[in-house]
């Protein structure tokens, strides 16, 4: 049976049994599952689907990149809603050191031809929004400065494995200007290893292949990038994520009562090298030009000509950046509903708010919807409706320079975080289209999928799982990589964090992303934020008011399974001898034992409703712990800031999942002699999970 909103003919006069057997929920005592649902079901009607398009359009009104008056502005706006809807709203200012201009910026080509080539989108008439004078050049926050001419050099996306085959070509890359498209990667590791390679410049552009006119109608006609749409974005690739001068710590005002050691910049590992991105119609100026070795097949683009690897000694370009990078002051704007049973235990939802220019999909959509979810937890709680545990909304700041404004919280509240918070959901341009997707950690799949059976899918009868699943039995839930504000929740302090919302075609960190290009292209209906509120309030609603937290602890021994085979299958194509980690799987197998045992015990004690008030608290404090068995003092030997062995965002690509890191990276390096003692490690953290597990279920 679905509870589909406004068409559900439910009564609450159904006996309890009858309502139970229909709805019944994780993590609730079936005499409570009847005033679950009509809290839910309150709530699915307080969601006003209208308000998101009220909040989207304020929010997008101007360019609004961190520091600025105009993200001030927005800054203030979501403290007045969040007020509004009765929540208690506070700001945690931090100085962090950002570029937020581009500087002064020029790119041309020197020989066979001069010729200026164009940096910024153009003007288009179909949309007022790019008429706007406040709007920037394209430009890579944490780029170097300098000014370079040399030859051009094309390295396909710039992916570690592709500088690799530049060097088994033979092709010497020192003292050149290297042109790479976007894609496959963090673009920080285009710059990155273009350095290593000794790169004096780099280019970055998106190839008509992967977003342009081979896809379909380019922008204003349709959705996707025109010759002069550039993707904006940060370079910065340090061996830890935030601020780059206060790793582990956070970057408090300069001007406040606690001051905090900063690095020297001088002695951080910023990049030199200049770097600017453009649109492919001005790559096309330089690509076509080239007169090298032809690319192998698979580096060929969808511009007209063939594609060359070297530009020859008659063309040379000339890149020139000087990009300021100063202390900026930012502000996380945060927001909490006190739990009216349990104020210390934390569910915990956020978007960060800068933006590259109007933010219409990135981030704002995602600010948008969490607006609309605040003010209809706000008309359950003036109901008398209060969530048993504390719900808190977090806007980050200068995520888009480095995901700044998160870490920094995180690191400020380490202790407590880790001690309170349940669970931290992330919804960086969570209303982005209409096709729905998610990422989480184990044991928050389940509560996903279940809330997802209860939410119709706009301007149709079936439900959001129906469409999202298809023809399969259970939509797929991917594991979170890198790239937003998750990270330093999940992969720092060990907090099970998902990622969701709804996806699609957009105009991804150019000038066009604005509120025409997303009333046209992306949800010209306007009804995706609110089904997405639907959602993801009900997910939060079950961890906030249930009796015991809803992790699905059985998943961790079913995902770990399938992660070490695959591991195994890898480490073997680095030494097919390798056998297993055999201190791992015997660990997995206690691990499996102790899970199903607990599940067992706990499914008895929820149908009885036997735990008294004393046994609940010490069961949810346990369950807050399980995540923690991840967390790894020593952490990764390519950054101990990342202290997670479940996960980490690959430190080669940057966006990419990396499940079970300490592996995964011994196997980007080919190094066998750490084995062992990641069999160890891995092993260790299972056992401590395991028997973390049979202590809950000796309290059951």
């Amino acid at each position: 049976m679905k509870f589909l909103l406004k068409t559900s003919t439910v009564s609450l006069a159904l006996t309890a049994m009858t309502v139970c057997a229909a709805f019944a929920q994780d993590g609730f005592f079936e005499k409570n599952q009847a005033e679950r649902l009509r809290v839910e079901q309150e709530f699915l009607k307080s969601v006003d689907f209208s308000r998101f398009k009220v909040h989207h359009q304020e929010l997008t009104k101007n360019p609004h990149i961190a520091g600025t008056a105009e993200n001030e502005l927005v800054q203030q706006y979501m403290k007045k809603i969040m007020e509004e809807a009765g929540m208690d709203v506070q700001l945690y200012p931090y100085d962090v050191y950002l570029p937020n201009d581009p500087g002064k910026s020029e790119l041309e080509i020197v020989s066979p031809v001069q010729m200026k080539l164009s940096q910024q989108e153009k003007v288009l008439d179909e949309d007022p929004f790019t008429k706007d004078d406040r709007l920037h050049l394209g430009f890579n926050a944490y780029s170097g400065s300098g000014d370079v001419t040399a030859e051009v050099v094309y390295v396909n996306y710039g992916r570690r494995e592709d500088f690799q085959d530049l060097e088994e070509m033979g092709i010497d890359l020192t003292g050149k200007v290297v042109i790479a498209r976007y894609g496959g990667n963090f673009r920080g590791f285009k710059a990155k290893f273009a350095e290593q390679a000794g790169a004096i410049g780099l280019i970055v552009y998106t190839d008509p292949i992967d977003n342009g006119f081979t896809k379909g109608e380019v922008y204003p006609n349709g959705p996707y990038y025109n010759e002069t749409t550039i993707q904006r974005g940060s370079m910065l690739t340090l061996d830890w994520t935030g601020d780059p001068l206060t790793p582990y710590e956070p970057a408090l005002p300069l001007d406040g009562p606690v001051q905090v050691d900063r690095l020297d910049p001088k002695d951080v590992a910023f990049h030199t090298i200049p770097v600017t991105p453009i649109g492919y119609g001005a790559a096309e100026e330089i690509l076509s030009r080239m007169k090298g070795q032809p690319v192998p097949e698979e580096w060929q683009g969808a511009l007209p000509f063939d594609y060359k690897i070297e530009g020859g000694a008659d063309l040379k370009v000339r890149v020139m950046v000087d990009q300021p990078v100063d202390f900026v002051r930012v502000n996380n704007v945060i927001g909490t509903f006190e739990g009216a049973k349990y104020p210390d235990e934390w569910i915990i939802l956020g978007s960060h708010f800068d933006a590259w220019s109007f933010g219409a999909t990135d981030p704002n959509s995602g600010t948008a919807m969490l607006l609309t979810l605040a003010e209809a937890l706000g008309e359950l709680a003036k109901k008398g409706m209060r969530p048993d545990r504390s719900i808190m909304i977090g806007h980050w700041d200068a995520e888009e320079q480095g995901i700044l404004g998160s870490t920094e919280w995180v690191e400020q509240l380490r202790d407590e975080l880790s001690a309170k918070a349940i669970t931290y959901m992330n919804f960086d341009g969570g209303v982005s289209g209409r096709n729905f997707g998610a990422a989480a950690a184990p044991t928050l799949k389940k509560l996903i999928i279940d809330a997802s059976k209860e939410i119709t899918y706009p301007d149709s009868t079936k439900t959001v799982f129906e469409i999202w699943a298809g023809n399969n039995p259970e939509p797929s839930i991917r594991n979170l990589g890198g790239g937003s504000d998750h990270i330093g929740f999940y992969m720092h302090v060990g907090i099970p964090s998902l990622s969701g919302g709804t996806g699609g075609v957009t105009a991804y960190h150019s000038n066009y992303d604005n509120f025409n290009y997303y009333s046209k292209f992306v949800d010209p209906t306007f009804k995706m934020g609110g089904a997405v509120a639907q959602l993801f309030g009900l997910v939060t609603l079950r961890m906030a008011n249930a009796n015991v937290i809803p992790y699905d602890v059985p998943r961790y021994a079913q995902d770990l399974k399938g992660h070490f085979d695959h591991a195994v299958k890898n480490v073997k194509e680095i030494t097919p001898e390798f056998e297993d980690f055999k201190l791992v799987r015997e660990a997995l197998v206690r691990l499996e034992r102790s899970s199903a045992d607990y599940q067992q015990k706990l499914n008895e004690a929820m149908d009885q409703g036997s735990l008294d008030e004393e046994k609940q608290i010490q069961i949810n404090q346990g369950l807050i712990g399980l995540e923690k068995s991840w967390i790894d003092p020593q952490g990764m030997y390519y950054g101990d800031w990342y202290k997670s062995l479940y996960v980490c965002n690959d430190p080669f690509s940057g966006y990419a999942s990396w499940i079970l890191p300490g592996i995964q990276y011994e196997v980007a390096i080919n190094r066998t002699e750490k084995l062992d003692e990641w069999d160890e490690r891995y092993a260790a953290a299972i056992l401590d999970l395991a028997s973390k597990i049979e202590n809950l279920a000796e309290m059951l």
